[in-house]
C-alpha cells in the first residue's frame, strides 16, 4: 500500500514539474490564458489573458499562441481569423480587470 501511494505521489510531482518546464515566457514573462469556445460554436472562441499590465506585447503574444494552438489541436490549421487579436490596435483592445480578451474564429474543415 505504502509503494502505492509513494507511486501516486511521484506521478503527481513528475506532472507538476513537467507543466512548469512547458511554461513559455512572453517579452520575459509568463501569462495564464484560457481558450472557451462562444455559444456552443466550437469554431468560435475567446482568449482571454491575465495579467496584462506585466507586458501589453508579452500578453498579445501568449493570447495569438493560446488561439493558434487551440485552432491546431481542433482543427489542424493555425489559421485564424480575429474579430479582436493580437494585430488589434491597442486602442481597440478590450482590457478589463487586467485581463485581455481576444475573440477569434477557426477555419471549418
Amino acid at each position: 500500500m505504502k509503494l502505492a501511494v509513494a507511486g501516486v505521489v511521484a506521478l503527481g510531482v513528475l506532472a507538476g514539474c513537467t507543466d512548469s518546464q512547458n511554461r513559455i515566457a512572453f517579452d520575459g514573462q509568463y501569462f495564464r490564458t484560457k481558450v472557451s469556445k462562444v455559444d456552443k460554436q466550437r469554431h468560435v472562441f475567446t482568449v482571454r489573458i491575465r495579467d496584462v499590465a506585466r507586458s501589453l506585447d508579452g500578453a498579445r503574444e501568449a493570447g495569438r499562441h493560446a488561439g493558434v494552438s487551440y485552432c491546431v489541436e481542433n482543427y489542424g490549421s493555425s489559421k485564424i481569423t480575429w474579430a479582436v487579436g493580437p494585430d488589434t490596435p491597442p486602442e481597440e483592445l478590450q482590457i478589463v480587470d487586467n485581463t485581455l480578451v481576444f475573440q477569434g474564429v477557426c477555419p471549418q474543415l
